[in-house]
This record gives structure tokens, C-alpha cells and sequence, in this order.
């Protein structure tokens, strides 16, 4: 059954809406009216073979691209992601493959990089940092040998959860996740799904990438389904099953965009 979250939810409550978003590059058209709302509280998983748009979606919401035509609102706003500082600032926060993790800082250090509180405006207040990192590794259940150890002796996982922590403690609501578990083992894999399924049971959104269907039917709510460039399909982890899905990607099941 197609599922549309208009049917299912009221768009009213969407933490982010976006609507007929295209985005250009050229003569070559990536996005072509791409629709999606995310709710408080939901994992969505956003799939598609490659050249389907979904790396250049994450780039719109991201605020690194702008889309060349089409709306975005945030808690029912429009508004405009002129750049990632914007989407930031907007409780968006995207944590890409490169992880932008400083190897040779220690983990607190990482986690407050760029935003260090300070006491009398000038000295990083060390104490502080520290103490906290702690706090919010322990409430996100994320297991590192330190939060003074540096962050080139963790593991693919420990660094993929850095680095998720570090969008809780920049207080974002919307966590993007471009393929999380991508060369990560069974065992890390499973670790950052924990924290995945933690960032939702704190009210928070995640909207993540992912071409491995095990790990989409494990933790999402809903899967989004690109191809070229359009939304063709947004079902209910609960009523679809993954040959449906898989069939949507690469083609073989035919599928329309969910009307609204």
C-alpha cells in the first residue's frame, strides 16, 4: 500500500516540510519536484540507486546547495537554507561520510569543536567540557574509552557516534545521516543503529541514507524512495516488505510519487 504522510499525519506537526524541490546542475536535472515531510520522533530512511538525487536532497536540506525551485519549512516556516550555518542554526545538523572530525583532538574536544564554552569570554572552560561530553556520550548509551582520548585511536563506530553526539550538543532536532554504516562491521554497524534508534527516542528526527535493507528494516519508520531525480514512492516500514523496497530502487516494481 502506498503511504502518504498527509493520509497518515498532520503536515502541520512536520518538523520539516520541503515541496517541489529541483535542483539543476547545467543542462542536467538531479532533483525534478521532490516532495518530503519529516516528523518529530521518526527514522526515515531515504533510498535510491546512485544517480536516483539523494546525496543532492541531503545537500539542499544541509544548506550547502540551494534548490532551483521549490519550497522548504521548518516547524511549519518557510524558509530559506542559504548556507549550513542557517540549517545549524535551525536545528539541522548533517553528519556526511568524512565525518569532519579533527583526528589528533580528543573526543570532548571534538564534540565542542568550534563552540568550546569559555569562562570570562576567553578561557576554554575545560572542566565544563569535559563534564559534559561525558553527560551526553552516557545519555546516548555511546561506549568510548575516554572522552580524553584522541579520536584517531577510536573505532569507524566510536567515530560515527562522535559525531553524532556532537549534533545533540549543537541542540539539533533533525540529525541527517549520509550512509552511517557504510565500512563499518556487523557489531559497529549494530552500534550505530542503537544510537540511531536513541537519537528517536529522545524526540529527535533522523533522516538517513542507506543502500543496506537489513539496517533500514531495523530501525526506520518510513522509507522515501528516489529515482531519477523523483520521489516515487514513501512507504511504512510496517506495510511494505523488503522486496518491495528493493524492487522500487532499482526498478523492477513500479512505483508513483505519493500524492498530497
Amino acid at each position: 500500500m502506498l503511504w502518504t504522510s498527509a493520509v497518515s499525519q498532520d503536515r502541520s506537526r512536520a518538523v520539516l516540510s520541503a515541496r517541489g524541490i529541483v535542483k539543476r546542475f547545467g543542462h542536467v536535472t538531479s532533483l525534478d519536484g521532490v516532495d518530503l515531510d519529516l516528523y518529530p520522533g521518526e527514522v526515515v530512511a531515504l533510498l535510491g540507486d546512485n544517480g536516483a538525487g539523494k546525496s543532492t536532497l541531503v545537500s539542499i536540506l544541509a544548506g550547502v546547495n540551494q534548490p532551483s525551485e521549490g519550497e522548504i519549512a521548518v516547524d511549519g516556516q518557510p524558509t530559506r537554507l542559504d548556507d549550513p550555518h542557517r540549517a545549524r542554526a535551525l536545528g539541522i545538523a548533517t553528519v556526511f561520510q568524512d565525518l569532519a572530525l579533527v583526528e589528533e583532538r580528543d573526543v570532548a574536544q571534538n564534540l565542542f569543536l568550534g563552540m568550546e564554552p569559555r569562562v570570562l569570554h576567553w578561557f576554554v572552560d575545560r572542566r565544563r567540557m569535559y563534564r559534559e561530553s561525558r553527560s551526553v556520550l552516557a545519555g546516548l548509551k555511546v561506549n568510548v574509552p575516554s572522552v580524553h582520548t584522541p579520536v584517531r585511536l577510536l573505532s569507524g563506530g566510536q567515530r560515527q557516534a562522535v559525531a553524532v553526539a556532537r549534533t545533540v550538543i549543537r541542540g539539533s532536532r533533525i540529525v541527517i545521516m549520509d550512509e552511517p554504516t557504510a565500512a563499518l562491521g556487523v557489531r559497529e554497524a549494530g552500534k550505530v543503529l542503537d544510537l540511531i534508534c536513541e537519537l528517536r527516542a529522545s524526540g529527535r528526527t533522523v533522516l538517513f541514507i542507506s543502500h543496506n535493507m537489513e539496517n533500514v528494516f531495523a530501525v526506520a519508520d518510513r522509507a522515501v524512495v528516489l529515482r531519477l531525480g523523483r520521489k516515487i514512492a514513501d512507504r511504512r516500514i510496517a506495510d511494505t516488505r523488503k522486496e518491495e523496497i528493493v524492487g522500487l530502487v532499482v526498478g523492477s516494481v513500479g512505483g508513483q510519487e505519493a500524492s498530497t
